[in-house]
């Protein structure tokens, strides 16, 4: 756990995308007809659920539907166990997605380095007066 940030901070920086920044390439770049994600439930939900801001993703309705059922349900804690598991399986679906993303950016940046390597050697072995553009 944690080689992709050992990569990060102590390898070629320019070869791994930083997990705090926004990808820096087109998410539909390779993918037509890729589909943006949408939250389901609304600002307004969330705010009337009380979730906290870390708790605010893309399963945030999965989550209001669970602390709802533990509410109505509050002697018997074991009678959530389906929107429990609805839950966990949508956060862990979600981590493979960002997990997914990140690999995906760490590969495009290392095709862009090295096109711009091959292009580097190439104008290189051609010369400076034969350069063409």
């Amino acid at each position: 756990m944690g080689a992709h940030l050992g990569r990060r901070y102590l390898g070629d920086t320019t070869r791994e995308p930083d997990p705090l920044r926004m990808p820096t390439f087109p998410p539909d770049y390779g993918f037509p007809g890729r589909k943006e994600r949408e939250m389901v439930a609304t600002q307004q939900e969330m705010n009337d659920a009380q979730l906290v801001l870390q708790q605010r993703d893309y399963c945030a309705h999965y989550l209001i539907r669970l602390l709802k059922c533990k509410r109505d349900s509050f002697p018997n804690f074991l009678a959530c166990k389906h929107e429990q598991h609805d839950w966990d399986y949508c956060e862990h679906l979600d981590y493979v997605m960002r997990m997914k993303e990140y690999e995906r950016e760490r590969r495009l940046l290392q095709r862009k380095k090295r096109r711009e390597q091959r292009e580097a050697d190439l104008a290189r072995s051609q010369g400076p007066s034969k350069v063409a553009l």
